[in-house]
């Protein structure tokens, strides 16, 4: 086996664009979860109207400033006619009709009915939308080393996309932190154990739970922009099962903590790659072809998702104090 190479790959994968999109994506979901208790499986959702509200209005013709307030604002909407009629529900339910409101939004996307906007199930060519993020790149055109990672400046999965993924992932962070210490934060956490106990001080725990439910879906709905740039826009790879990655991530990391989501993001790809490319190595095609080892991948981070919620449910970084939730 090519040693090198195979820990290059799997480096590269700690700070690509996917990793910082999926680890923008739990931080959204660890304000919705970690601090307030809400058990949203519909993060995808949120994550795919961004990303076509930002591919449309581009192709419009708007700026690119325009085209990412278009983004939040489908996500804001999305959250309050999502929230309005269930943040009053609690546990499983809320689940069921998160889960439900993802699914809507991605098979409304792949509609032909709405071929001439949102391309279907064959989506939105990358190429159609990505110019006005790329022509801001300072760094130009060519490509450039650094260590043993080469990349494109500025195009596609590039140097620039991946300063720009990584600076967005770590304002992210500073917000929850700074979030987690401010009066809001902690009546959200006041929520997360005790919403009876936290509407008895005369708290409105409805409007709590919807600015949270904003401002995660919010944060997605930029992880998803963020998860597009380096490929097109295709509805069908935005569901079920990347909400359920999104939860694998942040338990992974640890619930209710700053830097979890990141861990768990750069953990579980890296990892992921690993298992594929040395597959690929020490496997022979006659036992285990290619797909089946993309297959067999999946496979493992399911498992690795069951030992964790059996022995550790905190996370690597997390307390277990912090999942103490009211869930009734």
């Amino acid at each position: 086996m090519d040693f090198e190479r195979i820990l290059t790959t799997v480096a590269g994968e700690l700070f690509a664009p996917t990793t910082a999109a999926y680890a923008l994506a739990a931080i959204g979901l660890n304000i919705h979860f970690g601090l307030t208790g809400l058990l949203n499986f519909g993060q995808a959702g949120f994550m795919l109207l961004g990303a076509y509200g930002f591919a449309v209005s581009t192709i419009a013709g708007f700026p690119i400033w325009a085209a990412l307030l278009v983004a939040v604002a489908c996500s804001t909407v999305f959250a309050l006619v999502l929230g309005i009629p269930t943040l009053k529900l609690r546990g499983d339910y809320l689940a069921i009709v998160t889960i439900a409101a993802a699914e809507i939004v991605r098979i409304v996307g792949r509609s032909t009915a709405l071929t001439d906007v949102t391309g279907a199930s064959s989506g939105l060519r990358g190429d159609s939308y990505k110019e006005t993020f790329h022509s801001l790149s300072p760094f130009g055109d060519g490509s450039s080393t650094i260590g043993p990672f080469t990349y494109s400046n500025s195009f596609s999965n590039s140097w620039w996309l991946r300063v720009v993924a990584w600076v967005v992932v770590a304002l992210a962070c500073l917000l929850v932190w700074r979030l987690m210490r401010s009066p809001w934060g902690r009546v959200l956490k006041g929520i997360r154990e005790d919403e009876d106990a936290v509407r008895s001080l005369g708290k409105n725990v409805y409007a709590y739970k919807m600015q949270a439910l904003v401002l995660g879906g919010v944060i997605g709905s930029i992880a998803g922009i963020l998860y597009v740039l380096p490929r097109a826009v295709q509805p069908d790879s935005m569901g079920r099962p990347m909400t359920f990655w999104v939860w694998t991530i942040l338990l992974l990391g640890g619930a209710a903590t700053v830097f979890g989501p990141v861990l768990g993001s750069m953990l579980f790809w890296s990892v992921l790659m690993l298992i594929r490319v040395v597959g690929r190595d020490v496997i022979p095609s006659s036992v285990m072809s290619t797909a089946q080892i993309e297959q067999f991948g999946w496979i493992v981070v399911g498992v690795t998702l069951m030992l964790l919620v059996i022995f550790r449910p905190q996370g690597i970084l997390g307390d277990k104090k912090e999942l103490a939730i009211n869930v009734r």
